[in-house]
């Protein structure tokens, strides 16, 4: 299949702008920064530009993606080819040093990320946005298909007390916007004031989803192995707050979730109030091989997403954690801190980005009218974030 589509890394190869002629380039990257060849971003840089690749970062989960959770570190290395340093930006620090970028004036990102306000790709560019402003530096993202769409925004902005590393700024939980949509609109609306430019792809429209660009997935973290779970993941990653499996080590994880204390048939029958527009729940048994509940047998359900406009995943899960609180209250948890390096703060409340949210569920508060509560800001998010579209 030939893709529809043409990412920022294709374009800015083809078309190299020109003042790049004897710019020392950084690139922010993983093992998903790939060309629809399965070529590598650094290593079509690093032939296009000879010499002037001098330093590769990596997001959380490592260049390899190969760290399956939050809080596991990856160390600095150097890239065996390209004999470069390789800085994990998921070490001691989250954020570069000044040490970092004095080897370079141009740091091109190519991340492909997931449309979802606690995915910390965006995070680690915000913190890259900021030091590049104070040591001068120039930041090009290399845009890619947000995987879920760019129609459907959905969710409550995150209250400022619930910011960390999972979500900085008053986004809702699916944004809809592409990174370098989303990294003009941080840079600008919470004044980082960095030199920031962004090559856009061609081809991408915002009513597509991920299969139908033609791009090839690679996954952008472990537990993202597909299109599908990014889908579901908007909703599905609030059960890292709490004692639910979300399906770590399974091959399924965020389509599939559950515990041991589940009755499928139960809840099933709870949620007849609430439907799963878009989505079918099929039960299923599983044993986790790692993470939440290893080697136990958990019941629960895989999310089987049969109409992508129709879905709602924020919605339906916290419709979801609603009925679990209400059937199985002895039994269900909030997982305990720490979580992405808060050692104070519930999980679930970083996860969700605001207390109050929390606290009306476990009032069990019907989730129509949470969902109305959040429409005010929700409605003025979608208007400013507008000004940065790209595309459509």
């Amino acid at each position: 299949m030939i893709p529809s589509v043409q990412t920022g890394l294709e374009h800015f190869i083809a078309f190299p702008p020109k003042w790049i002629k004897g710019n020392r380039l950084g690139l922010l990257c993983n093992s998903a920064s790939v060309n629809p060849k399965f070529q590598h971003a650094g290593r079509l840089i690093a032939h296009r530009f000879p010499g002037q690749l001098k330093a590769i970062f990596s997001p959380q989960h490592g260049f390899f993606n190969e760290k399956q959770d939050n809080m596991i570190e990856s160390d600095h290395s150097e890239d065996p080819v390209l004999g470069i340093p390789s800085f994990s930006l998921y070490s001691q620090t989250r954020i570069p040093t000044h040490e970092m970028f004095d080897l370079i004036d141009t740091l091109l990102v190519d991340l492909q990320d997931v449309g979802t306000r606690v995915y910390t790709f965006a995070s680690t560019v915000s913190y890259c946005l900021e030091v590049a402003r104070q040591t001068g530096i120039q930041v090009v993202i290399l845009d890619r298909p947000n995987p879920i769409g760019g129609l459907q925004v959905e969710g409550n902005c995150l209250a400022p007390d619930c910011a960390s590393f999972v979500g900085r700024y008053p986004i809702p939980m699916r944004h809809g916007m592409t990174m370098g949509e989303l990294a003009l609109f941080m840079n600008s609306t919470f004044e980082i004031d960095s030199k920031l430019s962004v090559t856009p792809m061609k081809g991408w429209s915002r009513s597509m989803y991920y299969n139908d660009t033609g791009l090839p997935w690679i996954p952008p973290s472990p537990n993202l192995p597909t299109p599908v779970s990014a889908a579901v993941y908007p909703g599905q990653v609030i059960w890292e707050g709490t004692n639910v499996s979300e399906g770590r080590g399974t091959t399924q994880p965020f389509e599939i979730f559950g515990a041991p204390f589940f009755d499928a048939l139960n809840l099933l029958e709870f949620l007849d109030k609430y439907p799963m527009t878009g989505i079918f729940l099929r039960p299923v048994a599983f044993e986790p091989t790692s993470n939440k509940w290893q080697g136990v047998l958990c019941r629960g359900f895989q999310i089987h997403v049969v109409d992508p406009n129709a879905y709602k995943p924020y919605c339906i899960t916290l419709a979801l954690l609603r009925a679990l609180r209400y059937l199985y209250a002895d039994q269900f948890k909030w997982k305990s801190p720490p979580y992405e390096y808060e050692y104070e703060r519930l999980p679930i409340d970083l996860i969700i980005g605001d207390t109050k949210i929390r606290q009306r569920i476990e009032s069990f508060e019907e989730i129509e009218d949470i969902e109305k509560s959040w429409q005010p800001e929700l409605t003025a998010f979608k208007e400013k974030s507008r000004e940065f579209y790209l595309y459509d």
